[in-house]
This record gives C-alpha cells, structure tokens and sequence, in this order.
C-alpha cells in the first residue's frame, strides 16, 4: 500500500510540477528528497563487469550519521532528518528548503545483493550501489511418463 501511496505523490508532483511541490515543502515537514535511479556495469580494469543498480539521492543539508538506509527485496528506504537552521532574532522573507524528517521509498527493477550493497556520501549524494543478483540457471532433468496402453 505504502508503494503505491509513493507512486501517486511522485505522479502528481509530475503531474502538477512546481505548482504542487512547494505548497507541500512550505509545510516544512513534506521533505522528500530527489533520487536518480539507474543500471550500469562496473569493474576495475582486468575484471569481469559486474551488473549494478545505483540510487542516487539529493540530501544536501543532512549529515551522514543521520541517514538510514534499509533494503528489503526489492525495496530501498532511505530515512533521516534534516536539522531546521531557523534561529531567534531573524526575520525571514522566504523559507523554501524542506527540513525535518524524511521517508523515501524506491522499488528496484531487478533481485539486488543486500550483503554487497555499498553507499557512499559526498556532496549532499548519498551514492547507494547495489549488485544485481543474476539468477542461477537451474537445469532439471523431468521425467517422461508413459501413457498406459
């Protein structure tokens, strides 16, 4: 239920464009951070190319000990918060970066190793790079029955 909750908000912030994401951000509590999706193949040079998911999100502004990053089957959480910068004695215009707690749900395409998944941080980029689990060809040999005469 949840994904498809994630789905719609992602289609009506499409949909609707900046017309509808600020109204939700100017709550300050709606932060949902960008991410990228995509597969590739990676290696060091002399090795056999291995298949990779990667997920990049934009969390400028949130330090690394505050993200958490879970995968299960196929679904990756990122989860952190973004520390409110307001202090006392300003007087603010305008108020347009998101801060707060954040949820972002990403159903992958592909069986991804969890054990072998990495993230890195640089930038404001959580960089999440995930094998691809190929599947196994299994051979069986079946039976022949024969009909009764």
């Amino acid at each position: 239920m949840l994904v498809n909750i994630e789905r719609m908000r992602r289609d009506m912030d499409e949909l609707l464009g900046e017309s509808w994401a600020p109204a939700r951000a100017a709550r300050g509590s709606d932060f949902r951070p960008r991410v990228d999706v995509y597969y590739c193949e990676s290696g060091a040079a002399g090795e056999r190319p291995r298949p990779l998911a990667i997920v990049v999100a934009d969390i400028a502004g949130v330090a690394a000990d505050a993200v958490n990053v879970e995968l299960s089957g196929r679904m990756l959480v990122i989860s952190g918060q973004r520390p409110v910068r307001r202090t006392e004695g300003r007087a603010y215009q305008q108020v347009e970066i998101p801060t707060g707690s954040f949820r972002r749900a990403v159903e992958l395409g592909v069986d991804v190793d969890a054990d072998a998944a990495r993230a890195t941080f640089e930038d404001g980029l959580l960089r999440i790079e995930l094998p691809i689990q190929m599947p196994e060809p299994k051979a069986r040999k079946v039976p022949i029955e024969r009909s009764p005469e």
